[in-house]
């Protein structure tokens, strides 16, 4: 992949023509990129590209690369169909995008308190020709309200911040601290969606939240505490894991 990055390949066409020799530059190129990998450098920064339900997606260093667990979020806010959706915390705009190219006709307000996440956001909506339907909004949780809307949409922080310490060398030392740090009980950011969702939300309308493995039965307990007449349901990764909060039916009044 390094070597496709370095020389503006595909992967198909080295593999097709072996024979191929580098120059002096592009093996210098090619070099530098392999000791910053073998040194734990992310490789999605390395190339600055990263794929996402079927669609490349520009990542740099102010955006948290993205996973394929959070794909299963997409799945079900797709079957939605929702028409408006609020993405808080887009990063690099993956679901806001994703969405934005799957369902034609939705209008999507992408939040970020990251000027530079919402940069990159904002060339992926480009790069994907959806950037009259994907609004970007510099702002903190849903504060600017955009709305009233259909679906809200997150993947926030939630790694408890003493758990952060321990993360992988490469997401610990590369990633955004801003986009993995949830506080205390890794529940901080959550908990301030929770609150604020009836404010944007069409009466009726609904949250979907990535969690993580171990926060199942916390999360469903304070989203009962806050939303005591919503319907709520945990949806399970390919992995089995807990890994996507949903809150349906929200009263607004």
């Amino acid at each position: 992949m390094l070597l496709s990055h370095t020389l503006g390949l595909s992967r198909a066409a080295l593999l097709a023509h072996p024979e191929r020799v580098l120059t002096a530059s592009q093996y210098a190129a090619y070099a530098a990129l392999i000791s910053r990998r073998a040194a734990g450098y992310p490789l999605p920064y390395l190339t600055g590209r990263a794929e996402f339900y079927g669609l490349e997606f520009e990542v740099t260093p102010e955006v948290l690369i993205p996973r394929p667990e959070t794909e299963l979020l997409v799945e079900l806010a797709l079957a939605l169909q929702p028409h408006s959706v609020v993405d808080v915390g887009t990063g690099s705009g993956c679901i806001a995008v994703s969405l934005a190219v799957l369902l034609p006709r939705v209008v999507v307000y992408a939040i970020d308190i990251s000027p530079a996440a919402l940069a990159v956001a904002g060339r992926n909506a480009e790069r994907h020709h959806v950037a009259d339907r994907v609004h970007l909004l510099t702002g903190d949780v849903l504060s600017p309200r955009p709305g009233p809307v259909d679906l809200i949409v997150s993947n926030p922080p939630y790694i408890p911040s003493d758990e952060c310490a321990l993360l992988p060398p490469s997401v610990r030392d590369y990633e955004p601290r801003l986009a993995l740090d949830g506080g205390p009980d890794g529940l901080a950011f959550i908990r301030r969606l929770l609150k604020e969702a009836p404010t944007v939300l069409r009466p009726g309308g609904g949250i979907l939240i990535e969690i993580g493995a171990t926060q199942g039965e916390a999360a469903t307990t304070l989203a009962h505490a806050i939303l005591p007449r919503a319907r709520i349901s945990l949806h399970r990764d390919l992995a089995g894991r807990d890994r996507v909060l949903q809150v349906s039916d929200i009263q607004t009044d």
